[in-house]
């Protein structure tokens, strides 16, 4: 339980900075942005696993890169979610996919299990 909140935090504070950082990426309030990142972690965890394996083959063609699209994706369907999650197209989400990945790379170094 203790991972799963330390998991949300971490994805909350990626989505902030996101938010701090990239124009096409808003949220009205906190708790937005902390339900945004406890519906990011579900997305990831039951559909994400399905994109990945069916997107396979262009994974392999462009060498990893698609995956970026694949969280994109995930962060876009987040935002459909909540009403107070703004993605304003692609790259804004592809930006919050990169920054949202760093810190949770970052904080996996800092933070052991």
């Amino acid at each position: 339980m203790v991972s799963f909140i330390v998991q949300v935090l971490v994805t909350a504070l990626g989505l902030w900075l996101s938010d701090y950082l990239l124009a096409g990426i808003t949220f009205t309030d906190t708790v937005t942005l902390l339900l945004a990142s406890v519906i990011l972690g579900v997305v990831n965890a039951f559909v994400r696993p399905v994109l990945v394996i069916l997107t396979f083959p262009i994974t392999v063609i462009t060498l990893g890169l698609f995956l970026l699209v694949i969280n994109a994706a995930m962060i876009g369907l987040t935002s459909l979610f909540l009403g107070g999650f703004v993605v304003a197209g692609l790259w804004p989400a592809i930006g919050a996919a990169i920054i949202t990945g760093v810190v949770s790379w970052i904080a996996s170094m800092v933070v052991r299990d």
